[in-house]
């Protein structure tokens, strides 16, 4: 019953969109849900709750705060020594694919720019850990974890500043050092050996086909990637038009909600203006019929000074300024390995 319920409020907070609603479901739903998940033990209810948590935030998360708190509350699920009075348990394959999951779609909405090096660093470092691990699953998790960190540009950021403390002869406070930064760059070597390696795995013996293909194919991606500066470009159907992406962050998102959505998934973006906004997707209309929405409800979206037009206006300046950052990452990206 609780994972129902669960589930509900994730689609909820998709359906009724930006505003006022999906802001009061997050704000009554991370304290139980949060509960949950210290009290739980199922791992279906667990995954459940977490995906839920990372959707309602998605949507609900008006400010860095409010997402941030979601984010630590998922991330201590599997690395409880970043939190506090958390008790260390050893969690399944499929909860720890799950928190990173859920963790990195969140992680499109904010700014990186925030990261400490420090906590860049042992991010990082568990993620690459994670490569090494026996469960595919995890290792693609990691994959596109990583891919969306090195995405952001946040190591070439590091390096500017510490490329201007030594000109200047002065360390800025929380500002990383020289030292920290070659061990940040060989950090980053690290996985793109992790990475290589991955991509050209051999299928062992009672691995399933599907799994290996996908590692493969994500790895190469992100191999291309972290060598070259460029991101996979995808496409996907949706009735009679075409949704692409062309950044990894783009990716992550898409394909945290079709998997939240399933079934669901091609009707959500076909009708739901939310998700529209997110991809900048506009489809056709299906048998010359609009959204569905009636003249009142469309009248009070378009209405200038309604508050779900302006939470929308606040949302798509936020998604430029992350594409902005996103471009700003790729080149500083390439600017160092020419």
């Amino acid at each position: 019953m609780l994972i129902v319920s669960v589930a509900f409020a994730g689609l909820l907070a998709l359906t009724v969109g930006l505003g006022d609603q999906a802001q009061e479901i997050l704000e009554e739903s991370v304290t139980p849900l949060s509960q949950a998940l210290k009290s739980g033990r199922e791992v279906l209810k667990i995954t459940s709750i977490l995906e839920c948590l990372a959707v309602i935030t998605f949507v609900g998360g008006t400010n860095p705060e409010q997402t941030e708190t979601s984010m630590q509350i998922i991330w201590q699920m599997i690395h409880p020594k970043l939190g506090s009075n958390v008790v260390a348990t050893k969690p399944s394959p499929a909860v720890i694919t799950t928190v990173v999951s859920s963790w990195a779609f969140l992680l499109t909405t904010v700014d990186r720019w925030t990261l400490s090096p420090k906590l860049w660093q042992e991010i990082v470092t568990y993620l690459s850990s994670l490569l090494e691990k026996e469960d595919r699953s995890v290792r693609i998790a990691a994959g596109e974890a990583l891919a969306l960190i090195f995405e952001s540009g946040t190591l070439e950021k590091f390096a500017a500043e510490a490329k201007e403390s030594a000109n200047n002869g002065s360390v800025k406070e929380g500002s990383v050092s020289q030292e920290a930064l070659i061990h940040m760059h060989g950090l980053k070597s690290k996985v793109v050996n992790q990475v290589r390696d991955l991509s050209v795995e051999a299928g062992g013996k009672g691995s399933a086909k599907k799994d290996l293909n996908t590692q493969r194919n994500l790895f190469k991606d992100l191999v291309e990637f972290l060598e070259d500066g460029y991101a996979p470009e995808t496409s996907t159907k949706v009735g009679g038009d075409y949704l692409q992406t062309s950044t990894w962050y783009q990716m992550i998102q898409l394909n945290f909600l079709k998997h939240f959505l399933g079934g669901g998934f091609i009707k959500h973006m076909q009708e739901n203006e939310f998700l529209h906004d997110v991809f900048s997707f506009t489809p056709k209309k299906v048998g010359g019929r609009g959204s569905g929405m009636s003249s009142e409800e469309k009248r009070l979206f378009k209405s200038p000074n309604s508050a779900l037009n302006k939470a929308r206006t606040q949302f798509l300046n936020k998604q430029r300024m992350l594409a902005k950052n996103m471009n700003d990452g790729h080149y500083a990206a390439t600017v160092e390995n020419e």
